[in-house]
């Protein structure tokens, strides 16, 4: 059963939030791209310093939510701060929910859901310092490790990557989850 997936992911993305998912779902014997807004190379953010660079498979004007299986969001600061502003970056996320496929986002990743609007009545976790954030856009904010709500996963930190990373491969193997939808 083979699957592709869609990480979305732009300059200062959390290096072990894009690396740890991509090498599991490749692992897997699946298809993990990097899809930016921009071409070339992305910058990763490394706990305290910039990191290594990752090419981009695709650009959002090459990639379609209908190319692939599931999203991943990576978190870091600077990454969700500039995708969450980006009008084609939250109009490919808001197409998984319509098409009902299942998104993985840990950390600060949520943040580009809130502006996608697909958190209201969600079940959700993330980093604590944007649950606020995730309350008032209408979540349900748990603190939890890793957190389910019909085909939608969310993590707190890189320190819960190892449940992120089997519970998002769960979800992906189910496939769409009708209550995924917008």
């Amino acid at each position: 059963m083979s699957k592709k997936i869609a990480i979305l992911a732009t300059n200062g993305f959390e290096e072990s939030e894009l690396q740890s998912p991509k090498e599991y779902l490749e692992q897997q014997g699946w298809t993990a791209h990097i899809v930016s807004p921009t071409s070339g190379t992305i910058k990763s953010w490394a706990e305290k310093d910039w990191g290594k660079e990752y090419n981009v498979d695709k650009t959002l004007d090459e990639a379609s939510a209908s190319d692939y299986d599931a999203l991943v969001l990576p978190g870091g600061v600077i990454n969700p701060d500039q995708l969450r502003t980006n009008d084609q970056a939250l109009s490919f996320v808001k197409d998984f929910f319509i098409q009902n496929k299942p998104v993985a986002a840990i950390c600060h990743g949520p943040q580009v859901l809130i502006n996608a609007e697909v958190v209201n009545g969600r079940n959700m976790t993330s980093v604590k310092s944007i649950s606020k954030d995730l309350i008032n856009a209408g979540a349900h904010w748990e603190d939890k490790e890793v957190v389910v709500d019909n085909g939608l996963v969310t993590s707190r930190t890189p320190k819960d990557l190892p449940a992120f990373n089997a519970k998002m491969v769960e979800e992906f193997k189910e496939g769409k989850h009708a209550e995924q939808g917008v």
